[in-house]
């Protein structure tokens, strides 16, 4: 009975099985060949797009013969594009097979899809650089630089000005005073100044109580969302004062030359009024100054994120010696990538801006200001072979004191701020995200290119006689 019973529950279940897969298997085959057919169909609607010059290349036929649908959003991918990168890629038709048989639409070459990713450190990075770099058809391109120079349009009138001046200068407190006074009776604008300006103001005439200060370090890091700009009388070091005041975004600068060398101050002081009708007017061209943001890590601290306060330099970070006889010993890293060790006064790493500074007195090479990039130049290395470099403004540049060194280094910001490093520690260099902005009295490279002229006498020398011996 048993043996009947299996046998009989056995022949039922086989029989529903075949009822239920028979349909399947139907459905299985109908789907295929339905599938084919519509896979022939847009291979020769594509094809015949092509012909017509309105190919799309958003499908691709991969190696088993099915279409993939390229721009649909996944993961990794945007709408169009590549989240962190871009995809491309071209169907060719072989066509030396469709000159012999014109039926022939099946005989397709694809020419291999690729995608560009842009690595970044951080989830806020943003060197994916999709306006720089693109590539259609599988050939990668960069995109044409604009021969126009940055210009500044503003969208509402400028409402408060900030005025910084150089210290004990007659001239310098004279001209500030008849600015104020002009910038309040003829624009009707707020002024802010130091307040050691406001006191010399006051003192001078209790009619410049409108004159607005502050009072703690707090109320200058507020600065930026109260200032829509700012004015400097004085020469590069008040540019320099001007921009260590802003620990974040910095509003455009004004800078009116009244010191003895002016690579970043191409007003001149006689014309301010024409000077400053024309800035508040606008638009003005101005030249995006790159600032170094540097980190001190000692070789207690657990992990490089465990840094003192950040600093940041619109010139350069110098690494000497200091008081110390004997040579420096600095291991240098570009990221992750040893880069060399140096041994002699010490190194210099540096903004394109400063690049007229400190750097080209040790051998550096002048820079257009705005190039984003980091200036690596040692100062009187023990070595013939040691030339400067020029690093991408994306890498981290760290500067070690190795436990062999015979001698701690000292570390400078911008020539203030002197800080010791001791064997272990670190210095941390990248660049920074909130540039100096400063007014051009022309455009960045004419400003520039005269300012080397006129500052540094750049390859000033007497004509060739026109009358002497020549080639026959």
């Amino acid at each position: 009975m048993l043996r009947s019973w299996w046998t009989r529950t056995s022949l039922d279940n086989a029989t529903g099985m075949i009822r239920i897969m028979l349909p399947c298997l139907v459905s299985w085959d109908v789907w295929k060949e339905r599938n084919k057919r519509v896979s022939e169909a847009r291979i020769a609607e594509r094809f015949s797009a092509e012909q017509n010059g309105d190919f799309d290349c958003g499908k691709v036929e991969n190696s088993d013969n099915q279409l993939v649908q390229q721009n649909e959003p996944d993961e990794h991918s945007e709408k169009g594009c590549m989240k962190h990168g871009i995809c491309s890629h071209e169907v060719l038709r072989d066509r030396e097979s469709d000159s012999n048989s014109k039926g022939d639409h099946n005989k397709m070459m694809r020419k291999a899809s690729f995608k560009l990713s842009w690595w970044c450190k951080g989830e806020n990075g943003d060197q994916h650089k999709h306006d720089i770099v693109s590539f259609e058809k599988g050939n990668i391109t960069t995109a044409e630089r604009s021969s126009k120079q940055i210009s500044l349009k503003w969208e509402s009138d400028p409402q408060t000005l900030l005025i910084l001046t150089k210290p004990n200068s007659v001239s310098v407190r004279i001209l500030c005073a008849q600015m104020v006074r002009w910038l309040k009776e003829k624009k009707k604008l707020n002024i802010y100044v130091e307040p050691r300006v406001r006191v010399e103001l006051l003192t001078e005439s209790s009619d410049f109580n409108y004159v607005q200060t502050w009072k703690d370090d707090r109320e200058i890091l507020l600065l930026h969302t109260k200032v829509d700009l700012v004015i400097t009388l004085g020469g590069d070091g008040t540019v320099l004062w001007a921009a260590s005041m802003f620990k974040g975004p910095v509003p455009p600068i004004v800078p009116f030359s009244l010191g003895s060398l002016g690579f970043m101050t191409p007003f001149h002081s006689e014309h301010y009024k024409e000077c400053l009708d024309s800035v508040l007017r606008g638009p003005i061209s101005i030249t995006l100054r790159h600032r170094l943001l540097c980190r001190v890590v000692r070789d207690a601290a657990k992990n490089e994120y465990d840094t003192e306060e950040p600093i940041l330099v619109l010139n350069e970070v110098t690494i000497d010696r200091g008081i110390s006889s004997y040579l420096t010993n600095l291991e240098c890293y570009c990221d992750n990538s040893f880069v060399t060790c140096v041994q002699g006064d010490g190194l210099i790493l540096s903004t394109t801006s400063g690049s007229t500074a400190y750097s080209l007195a040790a051998g550096g090479s002048m820079v257009h200001p705005q190039v984003p990039g980091i200036l690596f130049t040692p100062i009187c290395p023990h070595s013939l072979s040691f030339r400067p470099l020029i690093l991408p403004e994306h890498v981290t540049v760290r500067i070690v004191v190795p436990f062999n060194s015979r001698s701690p280094a000292w570390a400078s910001f911008d020539g203030k701020d002197r800080k010791q490093l001791a064997a272990g520690d670190a210095l941390l260099c990248s660049m920074a995200p909130w540039p100096v902005p400063t007014a051009c009295q022309v455009d960045s490279t004419n400003d520039f290119l005269r300012s080397i002229h006129d500052g540094l006498h750049w390859n000033l020398r007497k004509t060739q006689s026109f009358d002497g011996p020549r080639d026959l």
